[in-house]
């Protein structure tokens, strides 16, 4: 564990301690410090050694108690209040606070009643049926704890693509100023943008195996090596997962990154193929098989990219994202690959929060981020009252926010703060806001957070009722899924598509690393179906609007184009859109 993570470990815990104790304000406190901790990363040690508790204080989330806490941390490497809470109360936060549902309270129910310290502990409860016997628990909530602890064992030993693509594209980046190295790149499921990942595999070409090996296994990342070889090496890095690299002849760069990128049903049909046309495929080159004598060597054909792959076998070369052995091989042979959504098409983000609500930041500061993202514009998207616990917003509150989003609108060049929101939808389908609040705003945002356990019949018949309303813009992470954690609500989606494609409501791509919600099939159905999509970061602090691409790469995964994204659009085209919409 990294020192920042252990820093954003620690004040996460705090922040469930004065949960337990209800302490006012300061679990929030801490729960924004310790996500600001883990998106910054060794910039707050950069901002400590520069300026002490001043400069941290300056940094997003950090007050001055807590800028204090982690000033003793980087002095001592310890928070002597922190051992302190340990002692008083032994048991893994960080560990069971992973299950989905498992909140202070109920840690605190676990170790008061049946000594429930850890994951291990937790399992010999569930296995004995002891958790249905404390009270106000019962066995409803024993199987959903149960469920909840299974999720989480099922994703363990895999990582969200959002937390290890920037890890290896910096290993990359050091690897290519290594002299003698001409090209490296990323292969298997990090280049297919899958949602999570279970390693990284990098392949190089290099006039010089042994200095780049040498650099390779010498990262600063890396925390133990597995094997040092000439030709392969791997490493476990700090952050806890492996990391191969292949060192590879120019001459079959094409035929390796092919076969390690895509996966195994992909290149199954892919080498049946090159077979029907004479040819072998495999990791060490693509070869022409000869037709005379058995003895005959096959001959290698040289292919230095991809692309010389698909080619001689008469295909187009189908990009990694959808290389998973579906319909794109017969698209690729047909020459009828979709024109897939560019990286970079995004022109707004549809989806932010600020410090109104659970955001960490001003409007006025997520719009400076947004724009240095490369953005043209944003919405403001608040919740709403139903989430009372992060004093979600009112009809009055949000009046008076739009006021201050006209007064931030006039002093901005060149970007664009629209006046949304994110709209609870209740167990009956209604929205929480009036009819008269919600059309009186630039973009409606509407979402579930809570009732995830109705029949497929009832929540169908919500959401089709909350996407009926004339003033709805969008269904905001429709799935409600957080991976490893919660699984998705059940409702039948294809009605649901129905009545989005007749009421004009796009439904977003979640971009957010542990959502990714709507995921690729449902993407590529809504494409099918005709509904327009829209690509969000869901940001609660300024460091989010670097997820943007994450959200692009499901589209790309889901077979979507840029016509299919609304906010590819331009703002003036958006708003063009969205006051043809309200006038059918």
């Amino acid at each position: 564990m990294t020192k920042y993570e252990e820093l954003a470990k620690m004040l996460f815990e705090f922040s469930y301690r004065d949960a337990m104790l209800d302490v006012p304000f300061k679990p929030r406190a801490y729960q924004l410090a310790s996500e600001s901790i883990e998106a910054l990363k060794d910039e707050v040690e950069v901002a400590w050694r520069k300026g002490g508790i001043k400069a941290l204080k300056d940094l997003p989330g950090i007050g001055q108690s807590i800028a204090e806490k982690i000033d003793e941390f980087f002095r001592t490497g310890k928070i002597k209040e922190y051992e302190k809470m340990h002692k008083d109360f032994p048991v893994d936060i960080w560990g069971l606070s992973r299950i989905e549902g498992l909140g202070p309270k109920h840690i605190a129910d676990l170790y008061r009643y049946l000594k429930v310290k850890n994951l291990e502990g937790l399992e010999w409860a569930l296995e004995k049926h002891k958790v249905s016997t404390i009270p106000r628990w019962g066995e409803k909530s024993e199987a959903k704890l149960a469920r909840g602890l299974e999720l989480m064992q099922r994703a363990s030993g895999r990582r969200l693509l959002g937390e290890i693509l920037p890890l290896a594209e910096e290993i990359i980046a050091k690897l290519k100023k290594v002299k003698g190295v001409k090209r490296v790149a990323v292969a298997g499921s990090i280049r297919r943008r899958q949602e999570t990942v279970g390693d990284i595999d990098l392949l190089a070409t290099t006039s010089d195996p042994n200095r780049v090996m040498d650099a390779f296994v010498d990262l600063p990342f890396v925390e133990s090596i597995h094997e040092r070889g000439k030709t392969r090496s791997s490493v476990r890095l700090k952050i806890g997962i492996d990391c191969d690299l292949r060192v590879i002849p120019d001459q079959v760069y094409g035929a390796t990154l092919q076969y390690f990128t895509g996966d195994k049903r992909h290149n199954v049909l892919l080498r049946e193929y090159a077979l029907s046309k004479g040819y072998t495929l495999s990791e060490y080159g693509l070869f022409r098989r000869s037709h005379g004598a058995r003895s005959a060597k096959p001959k290698l054909i040289v292919c230095k990219t991809e692309e010389e792959i698909y080619k001689k076998l008469g295909m187009d070369t189908p990009p990694p994202e959808i290389r998973v052995g579906a319909d794109e091989i017969e698209a690729a042979q047909k020459h009828k690959l979709p024109d897939l959504i560019p990286y970079g098409s995004v022109h707004g983000d549809l989806q932010v929060q600020t410090n109104w609500t659970d955001g960490d930041s001003s409007i006025e500061e997520m719009a400076k981020a947004t724009k240095a993202a490369g953005l043209d514009y944003m919405a403001v998207t608040d919740h709403t009252k139903a989430l009372a616990f992060i004093d979600g917003l009112d009809e009055r509150r949000l009046a008076k926010q739009g006021k201050e989003i006209d007064r931030i609108n006039k002093n901005l060049k060149g970007f664009t703060i629209l006046k949304g929101t994110e709209c609870d939808i209740h167990k009956d389908g209604s929205l929480d806001l009036s009819d008269a609040a919600l059309a009186k705003l630039d973009w409606v945002g509407v979402s579930i957070h809570s009732s995830f356990n109705l029949s497929r019949t009832e929540q169908t018949k919500r959401i089709v009722k909350a996407l009926s309303n004339p003033n709805v813009d969008c269904f905001f992470h429709p799935t409600c899924r957080l991976i490893g954690k919660r699984e998705p609500i059940d409702y039948d989606f294809d009605e649901i598509l129905a009545v989005a494609k007749k009421n004009h409501v796009a439904l977003e791509i979640d971009c957010y690393p542990d959502r990714s919600d709507l995921n690729d099939s449902h993407v590529r159905a809504a494409v099918k179906a005709g509904v327009m999509l829209v690509i969000d970061t869901d940001a609660h602090a300024p460091e989010h609007f670097r997820f943007i691409p994450l959200g692009e790469a499901i589209a790309r995964r889901g077979w979507a184009s840029k016509k299919d994204i609304l906010n590819t659009k331009p703002l003036k085209q958006l708003l063009v859109y969205l006051a043809k919409k309200h006038q059918r």
